[in-house]
């Protein structure tokens, strides 16, 4: 009976234990901020391009436009990440220059990724299965939250974070830095430019929003 008394204090003991972990890991601290930024960047900690499809192809009035994949893709080309040929024109473009088709290298398929990304503005909500990415961000510090909310029947706030960064060798070749900025601003402001993260508290603790996507 004494053993059985011991065994059942223990549990008891053990249960409660799990009780306070639980409750601890719902309560919107930097802690539970903190695991909640780890978490999303391990996931989705991914400084993408926007390149979503391959093969990518550049028209003539792209390149009369001077569009982003006018300027980027020779310089990926240069750098062997993709490979490029010439292809027929179609519709307006038929009577002007070759179209040119850039494709992957096997060196430029380890930038793509298949982590989903996904891209919301008030009128659509899209996610896209792979990106072509430049970098990966880590957590710096947890700067601060919002104070809690309730909407749509759940506890959620934002949190705001510095990162580390590691990018990519080649996006520090010059012509690289030149046509991709968005990568060049984020290494050089790595550790003090502030980005945003919406979480939710669920029944685990608390969870970045797009990780429920």
């Amino acid at each position: 009976m004494k053993r059985c008394g011991a065994a059942a204090f223990l549990m008891t003991l053990a249960l409660l234990g799990g009780c306070r972990n639980h409750q601890q890991a719902q309560l919107p601290n930097r802690a539970n901020f903190t695991a909640a930024v780890n978490d999303y960047l391990a996931q989705r900690g991914h400084l993408c391009l926007a390149k979503y499809d391959w093969p990518i192809t550049v028209t003539a009035a792209d390149r009369q436009a001077r569009s982003l994949n006018a300027q980027q893709m020779p310089v990926l080309e240069a750098l062997g990440l993709v490979t490029g040929h010439d292809v027929a024109a179609t519709g307006a473009d038929a009577a002007a220059q070759p179209a040119r088709e850039y494709a992957l290298t096997a060196e430029g398929q380890k930038y793509y990724l298949h982590v989903p990304v996904v891209i919301a503005t008030a009128t659509q909500h899209v996610t896209h299965p792979a990106d072509f990415c430049a970098a990966t961000l880590s957590l710096d510090r947890v700067i601060g939250w919002e104070k809690p909310m309730l909407l749509d029947d759940r506890s959620v706030t934002s949190v705001l974070f510095t990162y580390k960064i590691a990018p990519a060798a080649w996006t520090q070749m010059q012509d690289a830095r030149r046509v991709f900025p968005v990568v060049t601003h984020a290494v050089e402001n790595a550790g003090t430019l502030q980005l945003r993260l919406g979480v939710h508290l669920t029944q685990s603790g608390w969870v970045a929003d797009e990780l429920s996507e």
